[in-house]
């Protein structure tokens, strides 16, 4: 099963940010939710992590909601990525069986250095951009499209 933790976090703070060039910084988690096309509840779950993190600012109640807690300029999409995938590694190695030969002996200790680097590429690409350069993009897209939404 694919882990779309990280592109639902993108997607959220995407939104966020939005609402804060229009004026309308604050969105509830049922407006977040239907931008996401799941429910209000998954939404609030998706955002712990954002507001421990200081990405997002939260407040509760009937006028709550939440927004970015920095300008989209100053959030990478890395600080996003680690802190809505967590310590779980980018791939999973096979569990190890008994030790007879070469590759059953060191598979998983070469596995996991082979993760690490991959894992710090991503984050490297990921550290380069920010939440800004992502809308920039999506409005890229927009127009070679000749989208209007």
């Amino acid at each position: 099963m694919l882990d779309i933790r990280f592109s639902s976090a993108l997607k959220a703070l995407l939104l966020l940010a939005v609402a804060a060039e229009d004026g309308s910084p604050i969105l509830s988690s049922a407006q977040l939710a239907e931008g996401l096309n799941t429910n209000p509840s998954l939404v609030r779950k998706l955002l712990v992590p954002l507001v421990r993190a200081g990405l997002v600012e939260s407040a509760k109640g009937r006028a709550g909601g939440a927004r970015l807690a920095r300008p989209a300029q100053d959030i990478t999409l890395a600080e996003i990525y680690r802190c809505s995938v967590g310590d779980k590694p980018l791939w999973a190695c096979r569990p190890e069986g008994e030790h007879v030969c070469l590759v059953t002996a060191h598979t998983g200790e070469y596995f996991a250095r082979l993760t690490e680097q991959a894992e710090q590429a991503v984050l490297g690409a990921l550290g380069d951009q920010t939440l800004a350069d992502s809308l920039r993009e999506l409005r890229s897209i927009q127009r070679e499209s000749g989208s209007r939404c």
